[in-house]
């Protein structure tokens, strides 16, 4: 049977009518792909990186970093560091260190010099170990009319002059000898360059720390290599910087010439009564007179070396800043000398109190301390030139 009259072929829709003018075109059947032939428009997205013959794909763009206002780079933000103990410590060694070389170069430029060593001829040679000649003078210099009251030193015209109330040789030795302090009595009747015979002090006022160097060096026959003075007002300073020094005293003091009253027992000296208990030699407590005094002034010295270098001073602000403020003015060095050797002779003299140090007095003749026991005097300037031994007995308590 047939329909429409196509002669008896399959029925076709008609097709729509084209516009005319424009030639028909003809586009080709799409047909879905089977499973497994062909391409899928997702193939691109699934296929697995480092196929043969493919790339993976480029990173994404790098952005730039966020910016603040006006396009400035926004700030990172900054990560904590962590304090470590070892790091912590360092940085405490390190400025301790800083503060110590602050404090060196204070007292380096500040401490007050004198050209108290010379050259001349007939000058004794070096020997072995070192030699400070340690002065403590009578200058009033500085002291207020109140400071003179308040210490009992009298005035300048009453001194006569500035002499010297304490004359130390103190001797570090270049091998395992004990150090030694010796005190040079003031009333010593000794050859002044210039001058004759006189008592030992007067040189100072002649003429100053170099006079009485050299007066020291021919008495003695010891080249002295360091200088160091120290007056009233200075040591009582620093007595009261470092909150006084503490002291047993074996009998009442009451001297009428420093106006001093000091009582038997152990107790801590300030400035003024450090001054007098160093000073004094007319009381019942000094009955040799200037041998009890500079016996005292050893005594006094080991206490005080001893406190200066101890904990309780150096770590204590309160005395140790009191110390440093005081010392430069306290203080007269040679023009040679530096802080570093007078720490050595702060190191040296600690053992005093402990024994570790000999401490003596040029032997004398008699209790007035004016004349020199030749012979025994010559052992003992031998021995400390020589880094020897002191001999027993030539020590003089």
């Amino acid at each position: 049977m047939t329909y429409g009259g196509d002669g008896g072929g399959r029925w076709v829709p008609p097709r729509p009518a084209q516009p005319s003018g424009r030639p028909r075109q003809h586009q080709p059947a799409q047909m879905m792909p089977l499973p497994g032939r062909g391409r899928s428009p997702y193939d691109e997205r699934t296929r697995p990186m480092g196929s043969r013959g493919e790339q993976p794909p480029p990173p994404p763009p790098r952005q730039a970093p966020p910016r603040g206002p006006e396009g400035a780079p926004a700030p990172r933000p900054r990560r904590r560091r962590r304090w470590r103990p070892g790091r912590i410590l360092l940085t405490l060694l390190l400025v301790f260190v800083v503060f110590l070389a602050g404090v060196w170069v204070y007292l380096e430029f500040s401490i007050k010099r004198v050209d108290a060593l010379a050259n001349y001829d007939g000058r004794p040679a070096a020997a072995s170990g070192t030699n400070w000649l340690i002065v403590g003078s009578d200058s009033r210099e500085g002291l207020s009319k109140e400071d003179e009251a308040r210490l009992a030193t009298g005035d300048t015209s009453d001194a006569g002059g500035t002499r010297t109330d304490t004359i130390m040789v103190a001797h570090i030795p270049d091998n395992s000898t004990k150090p030694t302090l010796l005190s040079l009595p003031r009333d010593s009747q000794v050859k002044v360059p210039g001058h004759g015979t006189t008592k030992i002090n007067a040189a100072f006022s002649l003429g100053g720390p170099s006079l009485l160097v050299k007066t020291v060096e021919g008495a003695t026959g010891l080249r002295i290599d360091h200088y160091a003075e120290i007056g009233f007002g200075g040591f009582a300073n620093i007595v009261d910087g470092i909150g006084g020094v503490d002291m047993c005293v074996d009998k009442d003091m009451n001297d009428p010439m420093t106006h001093i009253d000091i009582k038997a027992g152990c107790q801590t000296l300030d400035g003024r009564s450090a001054l007098g208990f160093v000073r004094t030699r007319y009381s019942d407590a000094t009955p040799r007179s200037d041998l009890d005094r500079v016996a005292n002034q050893r005594k006094f010295i080991g206490a005080m070396v001893s406190q200066m270098a101890s904990a309780g001073t150096l770590l204590n602000p309160f005395h140790f800043f009191p110390l440093l403020s005081s010392a430069p003015d306290a203080l007269t060095m040679d023009s040679g000398d530096h802080v570093h050797n007078l720490v050595g002779l702060a190191l040296a003299m600690r053992g005093i109190s402990s024994d570790g140090v000999v401490t003596t007095t040029v032997p004398v003749t008699s209790a007035s301390a004016e004349h020199w026991d030749k012979n025994k005097s010559q052992q003992l300037f031998d021995a400390l030139r020589g880094d020897t031994e002191v001999p027993a007995g030539v020590i003089t308590k």
